[in-house]
C-alpha cells in the first residue's frame, strides 16, 4: 500500500530508494560468489588433470588372461606406462560375458584410475542378457584401439571355392550349410544371420562353447563353415584343412592379401569386424580422458604393437573420443536390428 502525504511519500521513496540498492549488490554479490567457485571448480579440475597420473593405473580387462584382447591390453600397459611415469596394472575380471569387469568399472571413482578394454562383443551382451550396464549411457569413450575382421571358412568338401559359389550353393540347398558359432548370441552367431540377411540364404546355426571348440568338428566335415577369427582360422587355412573364401570386413586383411573382402564381392549390407576400444567411468574430467586419448593413440601407433596386431590380423584404429562414442552407437543399433530380426533370445 502507497503511503499518502508528502512527508510518507518522500519516506516511502527513500526507503524503497534503499531496497533497491540493497537488492542489487545482494544480486552482484550472490552472482561474484558464484563466479569465484566455479573458478575455483575449474581451478581445482585443470590442477588435477595436470598432476595426473600420481599413481598407478588399473586397466580392467572383462575377459580371462591369454587371450586376444588380453595380449592387445598388456602390449598397451607397457608403453603407457614409460609415457604416463606410472604403473599400468592389468586386471583381467573375466565372468558374465565381460559384465562383471564391466560393472566393476561402470562404478569405480571417475578419476582415470580405473579403465577398461572393452570389445564387440562387450556391446553385443547388454543387448541379449540382463545387464544393468550399457556401454554407451554408463563409460567415457577414451578411444578404439583396433579392428580386425573375421575370415569365412568352409570344409574342403563344400562345393565353393569363392564366397560368390558358396553363396550360389547356399541358395541352391536351403539349411543344407551348418555353420559354427562361439554360442548362442554371440558375435559370430550374429554375423551369420547378418550374413543370411544380406545374401538371402538359409543356413542352420550350430551353437558351440567357444569357437575352438568347433573346429575338430568344422575339420571333419559335421559343419560345414563358420566365420572365425583370423587368428584361429588362418593355421587351419594354411595347413590346407580349410579354405578362406572371403573376409568379413570392408576391406581385405594384411596377413590375407590375395582373400578379397565380402564387400570387394558384391555382398552388399554385410561388414563385421571385432574391435577394441578403452573406455572410462561416466563423468570422468574431460581433460583427464583426453591425456588418456593422447597417451594411448601413440602407445598404439608403436612399431612394436603395431606389428604384434598386425599377425593377429588386427590394424590400429585410434579416433577421437567422440568418434568412439559414435562407433559405439552405430555398433549397438546394428546389432540389434539383427537381434530383432533374427528373433534371438539369450538362454
Amino acid at each position: 500500500m502507497i503511503p499518502t502525504g508528502l512527508k510518507s511519500l518522500r519516506l516511502f521513496t527513500r526507503n524503497h530508494a534503499e531496497l533497491e540498492n540493497y537488492n542489487v549488490a545482494t544480486k552482484l554479490s550472490s552472482r561474484f560468489h558464484g563466479c569465484a567457485l566455479l573458478a575455483a571448480g575449474l581451478l581445482t579440475s585443470f590442477n588435477g588433470a595436470a598432476a595426473y597420473p600420481e599413481r598407478p593405473i588399473r586397466l580392467i580387462v572383462p575377459l580371462a588372461a591369454n587371450g586376444a584382447m588380453d595380449t592387445v591390453a598388456r602390449s598397451l600397459a607397457i608403453k603407457l606406462s614409460e609415457s604416463l611415469g606410472q604403473t599400468v596394472v592389468v586386471d583381467n575380471r573375466g565372468g558374465g560375458g565381460g559384465s562383471v569387469g564391466a560393472e566393476l568399472v561402470r562404478f569405480a571413482a571417475p578419476d582415470g584410475y580405473t579403465i577398461m578394454t572393452i570389445s564387440a562383443s562387450s556391446v553385443v551382451h547388454p543387448l541379449m542378457y540382463k545387464a544393468d550396464y550399457d556401454a554407451v549411457r554408463d563409460f567415457a569413450p577414451i578411444t578404439q584401439l583396433t579392428s580386425q575382421p573375421h575370415l569365412i571358412v568352409v570344409n574342403p568338401s563344400v562345393p565353393a571355392k569363392t564366397l560368390v559359389e558358396l553363396i550360389a550353393y547356399a541358395k541352391s540347398n536351403p539349411n543344407k550349410l551348418n555353420y559354427a558359432s562361439a554360442g548362442n548370441g554371440s558375435l559370430i552367431h550374429l554375423t551369420g544371420e547378418l550374413f543370411k540377411f544380406a545374401t538371402g540364404t538359409e543356413m542352420t546355426h550350430i551353437p558351440y562353447k567357444g569357437i575352438g571348440a568347433a573346429y575338430p568338428d568344422l575339420i571333419g566335415g559335421q559343419i560345414q563353415l563358420t566365420f572365425g577369427s583370423i587368428i584361429s582360422a588362418l593355421p587351419q587355412v594354411r595347413a590346407g584343412r580349410l579354405r578362406g573364401l572371403a573376409v568379413t570386413g570392408s576391406k581385405r586383411a594384411k596377413p590375407l592379401p590375395d582373400v578379397p573382402s565380402a564387400a570387394e564381392v558384391g555382398v552388399k549390407g554385410f561388414v563385421m569386424t571385432q574391435w577394441y576400444g578403452a573406455l572410462a567411468p561416466a563423468k570422468t574430467p574431460q581433460p583427464i580422458i583426453d591425456r588418456l586419448n593422447v597417451e594411448i593413440r601413440k602407445a598404439i601407433d608403436n612399431p612394436a604393437v603395431l606389428s604384434r596386431l598386425i599377425d593377429d590380423g588386427a590394424e590400429a584404429m585410434p579416433g577421437t573420443p567422440q568418434q568412439f562414442r559414435d562407433h559405439l552407437i552405430a555398433e549397438r543399433n546394428k546389432w540389434a536390428a539383427v537381434i530383432k530380426q533374427a528373433k534371438i533370445k539369450g538362454d
